[in-house]
């Protein structure tokens, strides 16, 4: 099946292209709903120019798609961008989330596309496991108590999936991070065919929320 996906540049959307992949699928787009609302519902906004470069190292074509971020406002912005791609269906990386997943499948079923969500009822140990055996991805964001300079801006590995546990007991996160506790962004990945490297990296902190955001990716 020809498919393309929806993709921030983070851990679980890059994951389910290279499932996609192992399943013997075509992934053609990488496509980037890009918000000027930094507090968007469906879409995140950092670093979000390093998906351009991850599409480049994969073989794909980069649709970015702009919107205000205004609350399902948002969906029919994607819907449009979309609109008469030459694509059969959609990848999304939700794992539990029915708010993302309702409405990219209400966008699909408008559009008469597939929607293939592979990572859908994994556990958040097992998607973690994954993501820290088979791909470089890092901690960009940390929106939650007990994430904090402890994981922002580290690689998801076997070290700091401990440490997330570890704050999931006391704190009882998601330590996949879908209730909006981290957000990631991933360097490597199998389908790509050089990791993607940046500089000038910046670290800021405005409350609770830590941010890693850096100059440049190539």
């Amino acid at each position: 099946m020809k498919l393309a996906a929806l993709t921030s540049g983070g851990k679980d959307s890059i994951l389910a292209i290279q499932k996609a992949i192992d399943e013997g699928h075509t992934v053609t787009h990488m496509i980037t709903v890009v918000p000027e609302n930094k507090e968007s519902y469906m879409f995140h906004s950092a670093n979000l120019s390093a998906v351009r470069i991850m599409a480049e190292r994969a073989g794909m074509e980069y649709l970015e798609i702009p919107t205000a971020g205004e609350k399902e406002a948002e969906i029919a912005d994607m819907q449009e961008g979309i609109r008469g791609l030459d694509t059969e269906g959609l990848i999304v990386g939700a794992i539990a989330s029915t708010y993302q997943r309702e409405r990219v499948e209400a966008v699909c079923k408008a559009l008469g596309l597939s929607v293939f969500a592979p990572l859908w009822g994994m556990t958040p140990d097992d998607v973690v496991a994954e993501v820290a055996s088979r791909m470089d991805a890092r901690i960009v964001v940390t929106a939650a108590d007990g994430l904090g300079e402890n994981v922002l801006g580290k690689k998801i590995d076997e070290d700091l999936i401990r440490v997330l546990k570890a704050v999931e007991k006391k704190r009882r996160i998601h330590i996949a991070g879908e209730g909006g506790e981290y957000e990631s962004l991933v360097f490597n990945a199998p389908f790509f065919s050089s990791p993607v490297k940046a500089e000038g990296m910046e670290t800021h902190f405005e409350g609770m929320v830590g941010k890693v955001t850096y100059r440049r990716f190539w």
